[in-house]
């Protein structure tokens, strides 16, 4: 990484490097920890007021390093002004420095005689000024580095040897220049000093920098180490997809397995290796789960998507045979995957229904019973939403029974990634309805933001019944959703479910769906304390998860305030309504008419307790304005019923802009609050008509941003 910053031109400048030499640092944590390290220094010098050009990190397992070029050598000389006493009261009687005059002096450690004197609008005061010598910033780095280490994120340091020092693993060098010179500092029980070390196998032996800019020059040709980590990490993605086309396929890079293959090689070799034919009978991804998790492999597939027996692997070390490298990897997976394989084999030996027996000891959650218990619940309220949505409600049933049963699986207790995957292969192998076998898998979509939706109504059923069901059980006992802490995943339970309502297009209310939930544990006697106000903090919860996801489209607030004014529960209708009142609130007329429902809003609350009749009283209308805007309420209503009934939100609000320039002439020549009492109720009911056809849709009142 390498950013620009604010330097002074004028001040003397050199580059300066560090260098941490440790013991191989955790492979997950080695980005994490090299960003902190570097903001950490960063940091110090701008507190410290140094100032730099650019920075460079770097990160490799045994090393932590940064260059800083074009580092000011010095603070900036600091002008320093302190304000005394006026001069009136700087003198006594006799012409002599007062006391006051004498105090301020010395406690600036000067002389009165090198005071000065500043006229002010309220007449002469003394002042003192000093320039402060900008500090050298060889004398200041030391401190600036070790606070840097010390705020490393952590968790548990480690001791060696005699040392009291703690680190993240054992230091054994410690490299700081300035320019060609050593910063004369110790941390750590470390002296600094301008050498670092080679790699292990390779070249493991001191090495002597003597120009910042050249260390990683130096380190890779002397050293045979990349130092830097994204160069590593893109080095050992072109030798992975080199290799990869020789063997006729092309290699799937998991980003985060790339991250933990470089944090683990300083000069890496990617090399092919071959298993056994007879592996490839068992499914792909516990083939992939194996090779990944356990050995750190990249598989490769052909271009058609089949997995092919050949793993990439990358060594720390460029052999003289490699031959022997990957024979060594491919002993060492052959029983991985033969273990998979048993997993696998074991499992078919039993049905899908044979194993939900078994999750009947396993807890869902304390108070609200077993795993099995949770199946039930999903059965009964998949059916349920098949049956509303026109789908086939035994086919969601059947899938809301199977959908944890592999969870109790070899292979999943072996590899937990492959839960609803490993589902749908034993459901296959039972000769489950293939609706049924990929539901088992779809049930955990959406698994993250962006991720796919499931495929089939049964899916979907069965993935908003296990998510409300888990939504409805934890606000049932209480247990709500804090800022840090959400241990169900409820946020993304929430988001999960308005999403697949919305993009399939699915007519489910929020309410119906979590008063079912209520009814299934209530079925198999679970008490659930929160009853009464559940449904009404589980629905709005849900809700609110809109709003988060509505900004990040550009939907802006007072949009979704408008909505959610009305609390629409059916999130398909919520979303009708949101693009609806997105597009009228882009209209000329969208303005004055948020406006005049603010100000009806406004009149109708000054009302109070007053009875606002329902019904216009047309004698009562005597000005034009408003027998004008009466009649265009009327056909108004009559032309928007339709549309309302079938939700169309867009084509209502379109229409109802046309009210803008009657409104706008009630407004102007009507006196809403009429000395006669009967007059002014009827403007009032006249005003309520008009309001609560808007508020069909929405709050439009609340678009105004003021």
């Amino acid at each position: 990484m390498s950013t620009s910053h604010s330097h002074n031109p004028q001040q003397n400048s050199a580059d300066f490097l560090v260098e941490l030499g440790t013991e191989e640092l955790p492979p997950k944590a080695l980005k994490t920890l090299s960003e902190a390290f570097t903001q950490g220094i960063i940091a110090g010098l701008e507190k410290a007021q140094i100032g730099f050009t650019s920075f460079e990190s770097f990160a490799a397992p045994l090393r932590l390093a940064l260059l800083i070029t074009g580092l000011d050598t010095a603070q900036p000389d600091q002008q320093i002004e302190r304000k005394g006493p006026a001069v009136a009261a700087a003198y006594d009687a006799e012409g002599n420095p007062s006391k006051a005059a004498l105090g301020f002096a010395r406690a600036n450690g000067v002389d009165f005689s090198d005071l000065e004197q500043e006229e002010t609008p309220k007449g002469p005061w003394l002042v003192y000024r000093s320039v402060k010598k900008g500090e050298a910033t060889s004398n200041l780095l030391g401190q600036i580095v070790s606070d840097a280490l010390n705020s490393l994120p952590i968790p548990k340091r480690m001791r060696w040897g005699a040392r009291r020092t703690e680190f993240v693993r054992p230091v054994h060098w410690l490299l700081m220049l300035l320019g060609e010179q050593v910063v004369d500092c110790e941390m750590l029980g470390l002296k600094a000093g301008n050498t670092t070390r080679g790699h292990r196998f390779h070249a493991n032996q001191n090495i002597t920098i003597t120009d910042p800019a050249q260390y990683a020059t130096v380190l890779r040709e002397q050293g045979k180490v990349i130092a830097s980590f994204a160069e590593r990490r893109d080095v050992i993605r072109e030798q992975v997809e080199q290799l990869a086309a020789t063997i006729n396929g092309h290699c799937v890079i998991d980003p985060d397995l790339l991250d933990e293959v470089t944090a683990l090689n300083e000069w890496p070799v990617a090399l092919a290796g071959r298993f056994d034919d007879e592996f490839l009978s068992v499914p792909s991804e516990a083939l992939i789960s194996s090779m990944k998790g356990h050995q750190k492999y990249f598989h490769v597939e052909h271009t058609s998507g089949e997995l092919l027996p050949y793993f990439i692997t990358v060594a720390n070390i460029e052999s003289r045979q490699p031959g022997l490298v990957v024979a060594g990897n491919e002993k060492v997976i052959r029983p991985r995957l033969a273990d998979a394989k048993f997993f696998y084999d074991t499992d078919r030996k039993q049905t899908q229904d044979d194993r939900r027996e078994r999750l009947k000891p396993i807890v869902f959650q304390a108070q609200l019973g077993s795993v099995f218990a949770k199946t039930e619940r999903i059965a009964r309220l998949a059916a349920y939403i098949a049956q509303s949505e026109g789908g086939d409600p035994k086919l969601a049933e059947r899938a809301g029974q199977l959908c944890k049963s592999d969870l109790v699986s070899e292979m999943v207790l072996e590899f937990p990634e492959l839960q609803g995957i490993m589902g749908q292969y034993y459901a296959d192998n039972d000769g489950e309805h293939p609706e049924v076998s990929k539901t088992l898998y779809e049930q955990y979509m959406p698994r993250f933001a962006g991720d796919q939706l499931p495929s089939s109504l049964t899916g979907c059923a069965v993935a908003i019944a296990d998510k409300v069901d888990t939504i409805a059980g934890i606000f049932g006992i209480d247990q709500l959703p804090t800022g840090s802490k959400d241990p169900f995943a409820l946020r993304r339970a929430s988001i999960g479910v308005l999403r697949i309502i919305v993009e399939k297009k699915l007519n489910l209310d929020l309410v119906a769906l979590i008063d079912q939930a209520i009814a299934g544990y209530q079925e198999q006697g679970i008490d659930l304390p929160a009853r009464e106000r559940l449904n009404q903090t589980a629905v709005n919860y849900m809700l609110e998860r809109f709003d988060a996801t509505y900004q990040e489209d550009g939907v802006a607030v007072e949009i979704i305030n408008a909505v959610k004014a009305l609390r629409p529960t059916r999130p398909l209708d919520f979303d009708l309504r949101i693009k609806a009142i997105s597009r009228f609130n882009a209209m000329d007329e969208a303005d004055a008419l948020a406006s005049a429902n603010k100000r009806v809003s406004n009149i109708l609350a000054k009302a109070g307790d007053i009875v606002i009749p329902d019904v216009l009283d047309e004698s009562l209308l005597t000005e034009a304005a408003e027998k004008e805007l009466a009649q265009m309420l009327f056909a108004k209503k009559q032309e928007v019923a339709p549309a309302l009934a079938e939700g169309r939100y867009a084509a209502v609000m379109e229409s109802l802009a046309t009210l803008k320039e009657p409104v706008d002439r009630f407004f102007d020549q009507v006196l809403v609050n009429a000395e006669d009492e009967a007059t002014r109720l009827n403007r009032y009911a006249l005003l309520k008509q008009l309001r609560s056809l808007f508020l069909h849709v929405a709050d439009i009142s609340l678009l105004q941003k003021s």
